[in-house]
């Protein structure tokens, strides 16, 4: 809920709410920090208003696709069936990328990525793209030992689309500074997603102990 919602609430004011809440977001970070591995996919969000939503004098040049001008790059790793991580970065260039996917990802790993082409990943990972530029979704195929292979990033996508209607329905809008707290509270709230809500709030306590 949000800090006025909360302030309502327990009868206290907004800013004490908001610290408040941003306290218990400190300790839910914790579930933001797994190792992954198996089938993993990658990709990139970038969180922000749409220009054509802008004031006139608010709008922002160039800043359709893939630029951050005007949003906050975040990077998002979801093992297929397990868990999500997600950090905020000062960019999408493989530099920055590929060092978090070697912390985060055990070695020999599949990688689904949307096209891109991560060469750091070369002979430690297994790679495998769609490329939605040229309007390749995703495909299924069985190899001849009877695997089924299917080759997609529809997993993480889902992800990025649940946190941003969290962001618009609940918060409207998050400050760059503030960014990760509240990507550490939807990690949370999605790594736990098969829990009841007593074990989430046992599994808070624990973290702040």
């Amino acid at each position: 809920i949000s800090s006025c919602q909360l302030a309502r609430d327990l009868g206290i004011t907004q800013k004490t709410a908001w610290k408040m809440l941003h306290k218990i977001r400190q300790y839910m970070a914790m579930e933001n920090n797994h190792t992954l591995s198996g089938e993993v996919e990658i990709d990139e969000a970038f969180v922000g208003g749409k220009n054509k939503n802008r004031h006139k004098d608010k709008k922002v040049e160039k800043c359709q696709g893939r630029s951050y001008k005007d949003k906050v790059p975040v990077f998002g790793i979801l093992e297929r069936g397990g868990k999500v991580i997600a950090k905020v970065v000062p960019n999408t260039q493989a530099k920055t990328i590929v060092p978090i996917i070697k912390e985060k990802v055990e070695l020999g790993s599949v990688v689904y990525t949307d096209g891109w082409d991560y060469s750091g990943l070369h002979g430690k990972y297994v790679q495998r793209s769609v490329d939605h530029e040229k309007h390749f979704y995703g495909t299924t195929y069985v190899t001849d030992e009877g695997e089924i292979i299917v080759v997609s990033t529809n997993g993480i996508e889902n992800v990025w689309s649940h946190f941003k209607r969290m962001i618009f329905g609940i918060y409207y809008h998050v400050s760059k500074k503030y960014m990760q707290r509240y990507i550490d509270e939807y990690i949370f709230r999605f790594n736990t997603r098969n829990y009841s809500d007593s074990q989430r709030f046992n599994l808070l306590l624990r973290n702040v102990a």
